[in-house]
């Protein structure tokens, strides 16, 4: 087996995605020799010097190494001479890719979660004897060598199937019949996901870029995102291409406390809401976690997530939540959260048992009274909380939702789900 990886030659201005390379390469692999599959390998989506999804793509064939490599170079020229601003790499490993080296899929595991460099990967790649190629700076061949290791990385993997627009269609308004892909996303959910945002009435799966993307398709089974994809109604697709993917599992997320955090990670972490919800310009709510005495963390639910904001606002101080997000600036943007524990209860001035009316102060430690009964109170009573909040887990709707992120439909949380869909 052959295992080759590649990254950065998307272009911003042009429109190339290297999704779409990984397709064409190995539509051009599968006529020498049998691609056993094609993985798309989301990294950290904290780090500089990355679009939006910040993926790396994986080849499994059996094409020879050189001719994989040959065939790869073309690839990596070609992206680079249709946007100097890419900085492709490639990667080709002659083993099977359960045999890569533990070095490099210990790389790919820490790609996703931290920042790796230029250096480290080359020098990984060469002591492991597989062949490199780059264009400009060469940053690609950080996220090839992890789309290299990615199949010893990771054990949980969805799928994406995406098609592709003709070429002299590409950057022009894209044309999928809402209602179709509405009525595909209603069929394939809950194994499909993501598709489309419901409540906002916006298409998820198809970009607003000026990408070779038609639509993607994401989801738990194969078969199910083809079936997803091929009912949608639109132009004529060009191509399309199933990814096996780490999308939807959360392996972004390591655990953290609100002491360990930094800048650039991405964390699960719990803690108790020490400053309440506040709106801020813009429709941005900021809260507070952590203990008082030890550390504090400010966490934010920004306006693009939309009606998750409401959930975040009925959160309460004393309330005890896990959250998950990049941190970025000291700041933890949300992801999701969970509530573990909620304050059911509050202390209020008593009101007097003979007339009704609110108690007075009776002076300092001198607890209550009232004016017009003389009734009298040691200090003041809990009341029951109406809470707009249960316990479990609560998310951003599909429209706000990063590629890597899991959503809570696919089931596999350690509290009840509220999934937004």
């Amino acid at each position: 087996m052959t295992v080759i990886g590649l990254d950065d030659t998307d272009s911003r201005t042009l429109g190339m995605c290297t999704t779409y390379v990984a397709a064409r390469l190995a539509d051009r692999l599968a006529e020498e020799g049998h691609v056993e599959r094609t993985l798309l390998v989301r990294l950290n989506p904290a780090v500089e010097h990355k679009t939006r999804g910040n993926a790396a793509l994986g080849i499994h064939c059996d094409v020879t190494p050189e001719r994989a490599l040959e065939l790869g170079k073309a690839a990596l020229q070609r992206a680079a001479i249709e946007d100097e601003q890419t900085n492709p790499g490639l990667v080709v490993a002659d083993c099977p890719p359960e045999a890569v080296p533990e070095s490099v899929g210990q790389f790919a595991a820490d790609a996703v979660q931290q920042k790796h460099e230029r250096d480290t990967a080359r020098k990984l790649a060469d002591d492991a004897g597989f062949a490199v190629a780059v264009e400009g700076n060469g940053r690609g061949v950080i996220g090839a060598l992890a789309a290299v290791g990615a199949w010893t990385a990771f054990e949980e993997w969805t799928y994406e199937c995406i098609s592709y627009r003709e070429p002299p269609r590409w950057g022009t308004e894209r044309e999928v019949d809402a209602e179709s892909l509405f009525a595909a996303a209603d069929t394939g959910y809950p194994t499909v996901w993501d598709t489309v945002d419901r409540e906002e009435d916006e298409l998820v799966c198809v970009p607003r870029t000026p990408c070779p993307i038609l639509h993607g398709i994401r989801g738990d089974d194969p078969d199910a995102v083809r079936d997803v994809a091929d009912t949608i109604e639109s132009e004529l697709v060009d191509r399309q291409q199933v990814f096996l993917t780490n999308q939807g599992t959360d392996a972004h997320l390591q655990d953290g406390t609100v002491a360990t955090v930094s800048d650039g990670g991405a964390y699960r972490l719990t803690a108790e809401v020490v400053a309440a919800p506040e709106t801020r310009q813009g429709g941005h709510v900021f809260l507070t976690v952590g203990d008082p005495d030890v550390a504090r963390l400010d966490v934010a639910a920004f306006e693009p997530t939309k009606r998750f904001r409401d959930h975040v606002r009925n959160l309460r101080v004393g309330d005890r939540i896990t959250v998950c997000g990049e941190v970025s600036n000291g700041t933890l943007k949300l992801e999701k959260f969970a509530v573990r524990e909620l304050v059911e209860t509050e202390l209020v001035t008593p009101d007097c048992p003979d007339c009704g009316n609110s108690m007075k102060s009776a002076g300092r430690n001198a607890g209550y009274r009232c004016r017009a009964c003389s009734t009298s109170a040691d200090g003041k009573v809990s009341r029951p909380l109406d809470r707009d909040l249960d316990v479990g887990w609560y998310e951003v709707p599909p429209c706000a939702r990063r590629h890597i992120a899991k959503p809570l439909v696919r089931g596999g949380f350690d509290a009840p789900t509220h999934p937004e869909w």
